[in-house]
C-alpha cells in the first residue's frame, strides 16, 4: 500500500488563500521587524545557502532575533517559502498591458528569457514551483501577462494553455538543469567553463562517445573555444525560437481546418438550396 504525507491529504491551500490578522508588536518583540523584512531575509539566504540548509532558526539568526518572533508574522515554513516565491516573481519585467499593437511573439520571447533570468538567479525557486500553489500577486501579474499575449497570437482558446504549458515547461526544464549546474560549481568552487571542459575532455577521446559527440554537435564548445554560457544563451534561444514556431504552424493549421468546416457548410448548404430550386424548376 503506497503511504501518503500528511500534507499530501490535506486540501491544496496557499497562504493567499488564508486571511491573517495584523501583528501587533508586543514590548519585546524586535523593532523594525516587519514582514516585508522576513521576507527579503528570506530570499537572500536561500540565494546564498540553498533551500536545504533553510530553517526558521537559521532565519531568525540571520535576523539576529528569536525564531518565535518570526513567527508573529508567519504561521508555517511553508508561508514564508510561498512569499519568498512571490516576492522575487516582482523582478519580472512584464509587458505594458496597453501594448495591444506590439508582436505577440516578441512580448512571447521577453516573457520566456525573463523567465529563465529569474529561475537562473533563484536555482531554489524550480524546486518549489508545483509544490505551492503560488497565488500570489506577483506570480499572478505574470500568468495574467502570459495569458494577454498567448491570446493574440489566433491560437484557440483551448489551445492556450497546452501553448503556454509548452514554452514555460521548456524554460523550466532547461533551467532546472542549469542551475543545477551552476549549484555543482559553486560547491566544488569551480566555473561553469572549468566544468564544462572537464565533461568535455572526459567523454571526447572515449570510444564509446565519439558518435554521441559528434552528433550532438557539442564538440563546438571545445572547437571554437565557445564559453559554457555563450552555448546554453545560443540553445536556449533556438529552442524558444522552436516552440513559437510550433505555434504559429498550430495556429495556421486550426484557421486551415475552420476554413474546411466553413466550406462543407456552404457548400452543403448551397448544393441543397440548388437541388430544391433545379428540381422545382424542372417540374
Amino acid at each position: 500500500m503506497a503511504v501518503t504525507s500528511s500534507r499530501a491529504k490535506k486540501q491544496p491551500t496557499s497562504v493567499w488563500l488564508t486571511e491573517r490578522p495584523p501583528v501587533k508588536r508586543k514590548a519585546d518583540q524586535p523593532a523594525g521587524l516587519d514582514l516585508d523584512k522576513i521576507v527579503a531575509a528570506t530570499v537572500r539566504l536561500l540565494d546564498a545557502e540553498g533551500l536545504a540548509k533553510f530553517s526558521m532558526r537559521r532565519l531568525a539568526a540571520e535576523l539576529g532575533v528569536t525564531a518565535m518572533s518570526v513567527y508573529w508574522y508567519v504561521d508555517t515554513k511553508d508561508d514564508l517559502l510561498e512569499l519568498a516565491m512571490d516576492a522575487v516573481a516582482g523582478e519580472l519585467d512584464l509587458p505594458d498591458e496597453s501594448g495591444e499593437q506590439a508582436d505577440w511573439r516578441d512580448q512571447l520571447r521577453h516573457l520566456a528569457f525573463e523567465y529563465r533570468k529569474l529561475l537562473l538567479a533563484h536555482t531554489w525557486l524550480p524546486k518549489l514551483l508545483g509544490e505551492y500553489l503560488n497565488f500570489g500577486p506577483r506570480s499572478m501579474a505574470f500568468s495574467n501577462a502570459t495569458l494577454r499575449v498567448m491570446a493574440r497570437s489566433g491560437l484557440s482558446k483551448e489551445s492556450t494553455s497546452g501553448a503556454l504549458a509548452a514554452v514555460y515547461q521548456f524554460v523550466y526544464g532547461f533551467c532546472s538543469i542549469q542551475g543545477q549546474h551552476r549549484a555543482r560549481c559553486r560547491a566544488e568552487g569551480t566555473t561553469l567553463d572549468e566544468y564544462f571542459h572537464r565533461v568535455v575532455e572526459a567523454v571526447q577521446g572515449h570510444p564509446r562517445f565519439a558518435e554521441t559527440m559528434e552528433l550532438s554537435g557539442d564538440g563546438r564548445y571545445a572547437r571554437e573555444g565557445m564559453s559554457a554560457e555563450q552555448m546554453l544563451d545560443d540553445d536556449f534561444a533556438f529552442a524558444l525560437e522552436l516552440q513559437i514556431a510550433g505555434i504559429e504552424a498550430m495556429r495556421e493549421r486550426q484557421r486551415a481546418a475552420a476554413e474546411r468546416a466553413d466550406g462543407d457548410g456552404n457548400g452543403s448548404g448551397n448544393g441543397d438550396s440548388n437541388g430544391d430550386g433545379n428540381g422545382g424548376g424542372t417540374d
